[in-house]
């Protein structure tokens, strides 16, 4: 039976398109007496369209009630505008009693289309079933009113000659000339039947809409949207007959969206079709308004003057047309997905939860305010800390339930991933689609601009502890060495006084001897005291100055060696001396990096003083970063130089695209005390 099903729609989806190009060909060769004011109208559409469609959805699933209500409808098209065709012909050849006879196929058409298409399609969209036994009465409505209607022309009477839109009156060969008085109260109210029939079987699928779940709502969304759109445009059409061809283009949208719901094809989209839909025709009807009321006022006030005029509503539509679609946006935005819908109202209420808490409380707001915009079960934000190959958890927020399949977002800062933003699956009161990537695209980076702030809460933290430890480990080192090394070498250079002197007055020649060896010890005392003092501060900064320092450290140590182009902004010459020896050591091992692994051919170094920071930058034009790249002691100390500074240290450059060190230092208000030391010579 299934093949003879797709036969048999097969036949319907050729038979259609054919009947109504058939009638379109007899309109064309009609005489001007006979032709028809409309001879296109949305059951032309339908002929054409809806057979063809309901055959592919017959083909895929045979049973389903919706396809052969789509194929029966447009046959139904196709016949009212074939016989109608045909009905006109055979009068213009002075055979009124077949036109007659044909008259009944004209109609019988036009009813089982409109019942067909306009009122059970919908009413039984997208699963084949009513949405509860209450819209029997309906469907009820529908019948009887389209049954009365094509019983009322089956047996109206035939009109006078006068007024009439042909040359001579097709006779009806059912007429009952008694029923003559009650023919317009019966149009009224058949009429009335079939124009609430058809938004009742609209409200049917808005009601569908409302009490489905997301898959489903997204499935509904498609049909509903065509058949909102067709009955807005008939109602149009029925005020304005030169719009009609408003309802016709529309009625050929309706048996693809229908497609498109049943097979559930792109369904995600269908929340952006609208709502660009009304942006589009809030936009058209503004602008037309305008143009419409500047050209009215210049007939009246500034005749002759329309090319002003025109150029006056131009001028005005392009000054206010932006500002008139993100109105237009928010307020369509609002009307879907209710307080909610204006992403920018989220991100202002993110803003101020951020500015009531710390961190760690910012999380938990960020995490809130996602899951209500998104309308999601869960939400989850993970920050991790680290360096590329060793990340670590440091903190983690959860809100919600966000299954076994979260979508995941990254979060990234500067082009630094900071964390990962889990979305868990969509609740039961509206369907995720465009909308939740609007809301991702406005409050992610406020939630990345958290995370990173957590991230350096607890950098810095680690930072402290590290300080804290290398701090004792340089006092430590620095006394074994003062111990070890100085005091055991002024300890022996004592001794040797005292045997230099005993040894005065009985052995000159010894007591010189001991006098040289002493002068030898003083010079290596010296010299440890100058390690000690270079590792505490390198002696270029004294006796150079920043600038000059960072001019030496460019200079490459062998001729291969990449060349560096050093440039200098701004006064440097009353740093503080910690952002002085920062400096230094940041550069010192950021051209070390590139010497050493870059294989770089040109380096830029800019230093450039702000009047609030200091900024160093590095670019080489060198192998750049692995992205696997584990962090080597050098950028974890060029990292924790710049935080203790309360700075901002950043790494980039990927394969191929050379490396960037971007370091900001902060400067104070009021300089600080000069705290250098003061070079020795000598």
């Amino acid at each position: 039976m299934a093949w003879a099903a797709r036969a048999v729609t097969v036949v319907l989806a050729v038979v259609s398109p054919l009947l109504v190009t058939a009638a379109i060909w007899i309109y064309a060769t009609l005489p001007e007496e006979w032709k028809s004011p409309e001879t296109v109208t949305p059951l032309t559409a339908a002929g054409v369209t809806f057979p063809a469609v309901g055959a592919f959805l017959i083909a895929h699933r045979p049973r389903l009630k919706l396809a052969w209500l789509m194929c029966l409808g447009g046959l139904g098209g196709a016949v009212h505008d074939f016989c109608q065709a045909m009905m006109l012909l055979t009068a213009s050849h002075g055979n009124l009693t077949l036109a007659g006879f044909l008259r009944f196929a004209v109609y019988l058409g036009w009813g089982v289309s409109g019942l067909a298409l306009e009122m059970l399609l919908p009413l039984y969209s997208p699963d084949g079933r009513l949405p509860s036994r209450r819209w029997r009465a309906v469907v009820l409505l529908g019948v009887v009113s389209t049954v009365a209607e094509t019983t009322r022309q089956f047996i109206r009477p035939d009109p006078p000659l006068e007024g009439y839109l042909f040359p001579a009156v097709i006779h009806n060969p059912l007429q009952i000339p008694e029923l003559a008085p009650y023919h317009q109260t019966m149009l009224v109210v058949n009429w009335t039947g079939i124009l609430a029939t058809l938004p009742l079987a609209a409200l049917s699928m808005l009601l569908r809409f409302r009490g489905a779940d997301p898959e489903v709502r997204r499935q509904i969304g498609w049909p509903l949207l065509a058949f909102a759109g067709y009955i807005v445009f008939m109602f149009v059409g029925v005020a304005a007959p030169e719009l009609t061809w408003l309802s016709i283009l529309w009625a050929m949208l309706i048996p693809v969206a229908l497609l498109f719901s049943v097979m559930r094809y792109r369904l995600y989209g269908i929340d952006t079709i609208v709502s660009r839909t009304f942006v589009a025709a809030g936009l058209l009807a503004v602008v037309g308004g305008v143009y419409f009321g500047v050209a009215a006022l210049s007939s009246l006030l500034v005749s002759g003057l329309d090319q002003i005029a025109g150029l006056a509503a131009a001028l005005f539509t392009g000054a206010f047309f932006q500002p008139l679609r993100r109105t237009l946006q928010r307020s369509i935005d609002r009307l879907l997905y209710g307080p909610v819908g204006d992403p920018r109202v989220l991100a202002e209420r993110l803003v101020q939860e951020v500015r009531r808490g710390d961190p760690a409380q910012a999380l938990a707001s960020v995490i809130g305010v996602l899951r209500e915009g998104l309308a999601v079960q869960g939400v989850t934000v993970e920050v991790t800390g680290g360096e590329p190959g060793q990340r670590v958890g440091v903190a983690s927020a959860t809100s919600g339930q966000i299954g076994d399949a979260p979508r995941e977002v990254p979060l990234v800062w500067h082009g630094e991933r900071v964390g990962r933003l889990l979305v868990g699956p969509p609740t039961p009161r509206r369907f995720p689609a465009a909308h939740d990537e609007r809301v991702l695209a406005t409050l992610v980076p406020y939630a990345a601009d958290v995370a990173h702030a957590l991230r350096m809460s607890a950098d810095l933290q680690r930072s402290r502890e590290r300080i804290l430890s290398t701090r004792e480990e340089e006092r430590r080192r620095l006394r074994r060495d003062l111990h070890d090394g100085l005091g055991q070498t002024l300890s022996g250079l004592a001794m040797t006084i005292n045997m230099a002197r005993l040894s005065l007055k009985t052995s000159p020649d010894a007591a010189d001897g001991l006098l040289r060896e002493l002068r030898s010890g003083m010079d290596s005392v010296t010299g440890d005291i100058r390690q000690l003092v270079y590792g505490l501060r390198p002696p270029a900064l004294d006796d150079l100055g920043l600038a000059a320092a960072v001019r030496a450290l460019a200079e490459p140590a062998t001729p291969e060696g990449p060349v560096t182009e050093v440039s200098v902004e701004g006064e440097l010459d009353d740093l503080p001396a910690a952002v002085e020896v920062a400096v230094y050591r940041i550069a010192q091992e950021a051209l070390t990096n590139v010497r050493r692994h870059a294989n770089a051919t040109h380096v830029r170094v800019e230093l450039r003083r702000e009047p609030e920071a200091l900024r160093l930058l590095i670019v080489d034009d060198g192998a750049g970063l692995a992205p696997d790249r584990r962090a080597g002691v050098g950028l974890t100390s060029m990292r924790e130089r710049t935080a203790e500074l309360g700075g901002l240290c950043l790494v980039s450059g990927g394969p191929g695209e050379g490396t960037t060190v971007e370091v900001t230092l902060p400067l104070p208000a009021v300089p600080f005390a000069d705290t250098r030391p003061v070079p020795q010579h000598g």
